[in-house]
């Protein structure tokens, strides 16, 4: 990297304009762009080999030796913790699909890195940079509005849901968890179900709680009409199962209080302490025999039990839980339309919740146990509950659930679907090539190379399913222009038909035209820079 050109006055004194800059590094103009999207190209790369169902996965190993196995795009990028400027783009690109969209986090940032290396291709033949990103804006716009054109309506109610199903295996299709896709994606679609709001065409995710165990096998993961919490009863002769539990929510401890300032209390008799023992003993029976008036018959509570109150909640037969943490107790709340207590005083029989059946399980031969609360008021809450042969697994699988969750949450918003396999790339590549060809000028140029990047998805496709990349985009592309069918893709699964239609691959029509818009503006950006100022590492 040259250094900062120095200034000199008319006396030949040099002078400074930026603070220490002979200690920073510059790079300007083409030089600049081309790092950068040298940059850019080198993380699209490393996502390359990861995008589809037969894409590989990537070990992460972080600074603490935390291992994280993912095939997640925005997972990879979010813990490669890249350092160059540029790069860090891409993984705010994907990072913002998958926040909007929750996947094809991989596809955007191929797509991307594809843009790029053309961009890079029309600035060797000398066309300027903001000329290219006009071109690509058009380009773009072309692309979506063809997908507006032959898009296709998936349709569901809460009974018939068997599209969404497909839906969400197209989306886990790619994840650790194809072994038992039918299973999980079921799990996703009827959690999904189960809170949506279809007046209002709204999910909200926050109903929908995601608790791993591990031990098991994957296909023992299931879906709880309710709350379950990785706790247990505190005394173990507590009753296991409770139905029709009238439950209390606390978050005061069942403990005597304590003064604020430092106190010595001097017992020199045993009269005084046996006072003070009674004193105690009367506050514990006070505090149970209030959670027992009010008509619960389960309390939970946000803090620990003394041993003693813990010994007064068995023998009243009031079975109890503590240590239960705050968002857990919020999602009780909301899922048993309870309200939560602050004080014991408060206590009254209207705040308590319900729940049709309460009871303690026990996984494998280990002490493991976790509590099942379910058939509650408002049954609007739900768990899937995981289950894995070690923690990395159920952390992929969750994220996985999460993609699909994600997936069906935005088709209940919008029913709107394209088919996958690369056939929707293909098909706007071509109605872009011929948009190209009516428009008179540079931006053609820029046009044709938005065509021949949209392409890179397809050839990704196909050399991750082990096919070779170039003759099988040339016979779809051959095939599509010659049939008029623009859902013939690749056949990653050799399931032995190229229409993805037939093979039900589908993809939201509004992560679809997410993809290219967000691939797009990040390209946009990076187009713009032609200078980049830098401390350089050792002066």
């Amino acid at each position: 990297a040259r250094k900062m050109s120095l200034v000199f006055d008319e006396y030949g004194r040099p002078f400074i304009i930026v603070k220490e800059q002979d200690r920073k590094s510059r790079l300007k103009g083409l030089q600049a762009l081309k790092a950068n999207i040298m940059a850019a190209r080198s993380v699209c790369t490393t996502l390359r080999s990861s995008l589809g169902p037969k894409g590989m996965d990537k070990i992460l190993v972080s600074s603490d030796g935390e291992v994280c196995v993912s095939n997640d795009g925005a997972t990879i990028l979010e813990r490669m913790e890249v350092e160059n400027e540029i790069a860090k783009l891409l993984v705010e690109l994907s990072k913002s699909q998958d926040q909007e969209i929750g996947d094809g986090t991989t596809g955007v940032v191929v797509l991307a890195g594809a843009l790029l290396e053309q961009a890079e291709l029309l600035l060797d033949r000398g066309l300027h940079p903001r000329r290219i990103s006009d071109g690509f804006e058009v380009a773009c716009k072309v692309a979506c509005e063809h997908l507006d054109a032959i898009c296709d309506r998936v349709v569901f109610t809460k009974d018939n849901y068997a599209e969404l199903t497909e839906v969400a295996k197209t989306t886990l299709s790619s994840k650790i968890v194809t072994r038992c896709l039918e299973h999980i994606a079921d799990i996703s679609v009827k959690a999904i179900l189960a809170v949506a709001d279809f007046d209002r065409k709204d999910v909200n995710l926050d109903y929908i709680k995601l608790e791993g165990k591990a031990g098991g096998q994957m296909e023992d993961s299931q879906l709880v009409y309710g709350i379950v919490l990785d706790k247990d009863m505190s005394h173990t002769g507590m009753v296991k199962e409770i139905t029709n539990a009238k439950i209390c929510i606390l978050t005061c401890p069942f403990e005597p209080p304590k003064p604020k300032t430092k106190h010595n209390i001097t017992i020199d008799t045993v009269e005084k302490y046996q006072k003070l023992h009674g004193q105690e003993q009367q506050y514990f029976i006070d505090m149970v025999q209030k959670v027992k008036d009010c008509g619960a018959t389960l309390a939970i509570c946000q803090w620990g039990f003394d041993d003693e109150a813990n010994h007064l909640l068995m023998q009243n037969k009031l079975p109890a839980v503590r240590w239960v943490g705050g968002v857990e107790i919020e999602l009780l709340a909301m899922a048993c339309g309870a309200r939560i207590v602050p004080r014991f005083s408060e206590l009254s029989p209207e705040k308590l919740g319900t729940a049709g059946l309460v009871r303690e399980v026990a996984f494998g031969t280990s002490k493991d146990r976790m509590l099942f609360i379910e058939d509650c008021a408002n049954s609007k809450a739900v768990t899937i509950l995981v289950r894995g042969g070690n923690k990395m697994i159920i952390e992929e699988i969750k994220r996985s659930i999460h993609d699909a969750l994600c997936i069906v949450r935005n088709l209940v918003r919008d029913d709107r679907v394209v088919y996958g396999g690369g056939a929707p790339e293909i098909s706007s590549g071509l109605a872009v090539m011929a948009a190209a060809n009516k428009v008179t000028g540079v931006d053609q140029y820029a046009m044709r190379s938005f065509s021949d990047a949209l392409e890179a998805i397809p050839m990704a496709l196909a050399e991750n399913s082990g096919l070779g990349g170039i003759e099988t985009l040339a016979s779809l592309k051959q095939r599509q222009a010659m049939e008029g069918n623009p859902w013939l893709g690749v056949d990653c699964k050799q399931v032995g038909t190229n229409d993805m239609k037939v093979q039900k691959v589908l993809e939201t029509l509004h992560g679809k035209k997410q993809q290219f818009l967000l691939a797009t503006q990040v390209v946009k950006m990076i187009l713009k820079i032609d200078d980049v100022i830098s401390p350089s590492g050792y002066s």
